[in-house]
């Protein structure tokens, strides 16, 4: 029977394999030579699905990697089913001497991440329409309420959510990004962001969120699935 699960039974049951959980899929890359082998990986990872293919898997071929994310359609979330395929397309792939990895301090040009836009309103429901038409973005399963999450219907651009606003905040900036990364790099990545002149806003919410801020007060945040789960 398959089962959805949260993020730290999803996290741990993948961790060892080279996959990373962030908020709601499961995502790794595999380091390849040439857009050739990318392809004899994405075949391998199809067949180790194989009839779960469709309902659960994601490609995205690019030079040097392939990309990997594991989601059930039907559940919007991470499965015992997905975990099971996680660890066969791991398996597969070890059988060309390759390796699944999130590329966390490994000179990969950055580590997994899921990039979301989020929009502060007064009235979510007003405002989701115009964003749902003009991105041609769609509801995710079983979230289609009026103040809920959008997604891109192909998963190539980030998604969409809106937080709610008491009162105007002008002195604020109404729309900013949330980036989601492995709970083991945002340490990494905030420190990162600290050095090239940004501050630390508030980590009251840490380790689900780290507010931060550019030079001139633009604020994004760091997120992980930790801190979720309760």
């Amino acid at each position: 029977m398959e089962t959805t699960l949260n993020g730290s039974r999803a996290s741990a049951a993948v961790g060892d394999s080279g996959w990373r959980y962030l908020l709601g899929g499961l995502r790794t890359a595999v380091p390849v030579g040439s857009m050739a082998q990318a392809a004899d990986v994405a075949a391998l990872a199809v067949a180790a699905c194989g009839d779960d293919a469709d309902r659960h898997l994601a490609l995205d071929i690019r030079p040097g990697r392939i990309l990997l994310t594991l989601q059930s359609a039907e559940h919007a979330g991470v499965t015992t089913l997905d975990v099971e395929l996680a660890h066969r397309v791991s398996t597969a792939v070890g059988g060309l001497g390759l390796r699944t990895e999130p590329e966390i301090a490994t000179g990969a040009p950055r580590s997994l991440q899921l990039l979301e836009i989020a929009i502060d309103a007064l009235d979510i429901a007003a405002i989701r329409p115009f964003w749902k038409a003009l991105l041609g973005y769609a509801d995710e399963q079983g979230h289609d309420g009026p103040t809920d999450a959008l997604i891109d219907p192909l998963w190539q651009g980030p998604a969409v959510w809106f937080q709610q606003m008491d009162v105007p905040r002008p002195q604020r900036n109404r729309i900013h990004f949330d980036l989601c990364v492995p709970h083991d790099e945002a340490l990494r990545r905030i420190d990162a962001a600290l050095t090239a002149g940004g501050r630390l806003v508030s980590e009251d919410r840490a380790p689900a969120f780290w507010v931060l801020a550019d030079p001139e007060g633009n604020e994004a945040c760091v997120t992980t699935w930790q801190g979720r789960d309760g």
